[in-house]
């Protein structure tokens, strides 16, 4: 699904909220069933998958994701990674663990087409891709810092991308983080407390 053009910010604007089961298959069983299902990746989306950084969970957990544009997180001109990334956290969005692509490639069968006959443009985000949010796992330019989903001629993709601090996604890129749990908002409030308690007691020395 794509959005039409909205100047409204999250959570007061279109969004998609999907409830994703994670956790309790190894890489190689998620490679294993990403076969079964004739989904495929790219080298980027391998690279990933080989890094040692890249872990999953031997125990099953669900997240409720949110599927929103960069414009709706207050960005009519777009912004960088970073930008994006923090202006999220502020509106009570985190970033998704690496091992949510494969699981929600694996759910998520009906993506419409990515290709809109517009040939691809260097340094952007394919059309009909949705960049998931995740914690980059290194600042090396040349190492991809995530997954994004697309579906290319009946084909569905889990692909992995490279994007520096530089690049400026375009304010209808898609992008799916994390809907922050009660105890993500209670860890940060006594993460505050501590800080408040530090400082208080710098200035009374």
């Amino acid at each position: 699904m794509r959005f039409e053009n909205d100047d409204k910010i999250y959570p007061y604007c279109p969004f998609i909220t999907r409830i994703v089961e994670v956790g309790g298959l190894t890489k190689s069983q998620l490679i294993q069933k990403l076969q079964q299902y004739s989904i495929l990746m790219n080298e980027y989306g391998e690279k990933l998958f080989a890094d040692d950084k890249f872990t999953t969970s031997n125990k099953k957990y669900s997240l409720q994701t949110v599927e929103l544009t960069v414009g709706n997180l207050g960005f009519p001109d777009g912004a960088n990674t970073d930008r994006i990334f923090k202006r999220a956290d502020e509106l009570g969005l985190k970033l998704c663990p690496l091992e949510l692509g494969p699981h929600l490639r694996m759910e998520y069968l009906d993506q419409l087409e990515g290709y809109s006959g517009n040939p691809l443009k260097q340094q952007q985000a394919p059309s009909g891709s949705i960049t998931i949010a995740s914690e980059i796992l290194t600042e090396d330019n040349e190492f991809p810092k995530g997954f994004y989903l697309r579906r290319i001629n009946g084909v569905l993709w889990l692909r992995g991308y490279c994007a520096d601090h530089l690049h400026v996604w375009n304010p209808n890129d898609h992008f799916i983080f994390c809907e922050k749990t009660l105890q993500d908002k209670y860890n940060e409030f006594e993460n505050v407390n501590k800080m408040n308690a530090l400082l208080q007691q710098k200035e009374q020395m």
